[in-house]
């Protein structure tokens, strides 16, 4: 019984993202939604962004210090090994399951209270798509953007491992920067980048899902449920995916 209604949920999405690629009605105004997704769920997660890979990459740092106490390893490894987490899993995967949580409850109960205030019915009886007018700006503004903020976390991650070493004698700043550029593969970036992108479509599609469909007699507790469970699924599709993507990328 689970599984059928399990199915009956991917067909509905299925049928959902159909209509949310459709052509717009209006490119003006699907810009202009385009721009204003863009700072709402781009711009104002950058502050969250930079504060956590800043603590994250410097608590990474330390962790590898004491964690290589050893004479037989040399210290650059702590440099190396700080910077390939923070490429391969953390800028990526790590940073998609924290937004999943701000930037997918946000559209799932911005559009769930749009469901219940029965203004997704008022757009579909004016003969609005209202799945492509609500939804397609979201996720492209949202894939577009998380290039971005990928780029931003592994930068300002490996700053906050470089500050340990500034501001603490664990480890030499010569060190730690002779880690971090040795033996660099850029490949790391675009495999991060790739694997963002489709977590991102993600997080806004599932999330969209689960705001568009809320029952309209379910009032606020309705909306609650349906964020829960777009953040919910949503990082367990973010996991699924990650083992995935990592088997078939390296």
């Amino acid at each position: 019984m689970i599984a059928i209604k399990e199915i009956e949920k991917v067909g509905a999405y299925t049928q959902l993202m159909y209509r949310v690629f459709a052509k717009p009605d209006k490119w003006s105004m699907f810009f202009r939604q385009y721009k204003e997704e863009l700072k709402k769920q781009g711009i104002e997660s950058l502050a969250i962004v930079v504060i956590i890979s800043i603590f994250i990459g410097a608590v990474i740092t330390i962790q590898m210090i004491k964690n290589m106490e050893n004479p037989l390893l040399p210290n650059t490894l702590i440099g190396l090994a700080t910077r390939d987490i923070l490429l391969l899993e953390f800028s990526s995967a790590i940073l998609c399951l924290i937004l999943a949580g701000k930037v997918g409850s946000n559209i799932s109960s911005e559009i769930g209270t749009m469901r219940i205030t029965e203004q997704i019915d008022a757009l579909d009886i004016m003969g609005v798509n209202s799945a492509n007018f609500l939804i397609l700006p979201k996720i492209t503004a949202f894939v577009t953007i998380m290039p971005f903020l990928v780029l931003t976390s592994m930068f300002v991650g490996i700053i906050g491992g470089y500050g340990v070493a500034v501001f603490t004698d664990m480890i030499t700043v010569k060190a730690y920067e002779s880690g971090i550029q040795y033996s660099f593969t850029p490949y790391y970036i675009t495999y991060s980048i790739i694997k963002s992108v489709i977590f991102a479509f993600i997080i806004t599609s599932v999330s969209a899902f689960y705001g568009y469909t809320v029952s309209e007699k379910g009032g606020a507790l309705e909306v609650g449920k349906a964020s829960t469970d777009a953040v919910v699924n949503s990082s367990v599709l973010i996991l699924l995916f990650d083992i995935m993507l990592t088997k078939l990328l390296l």
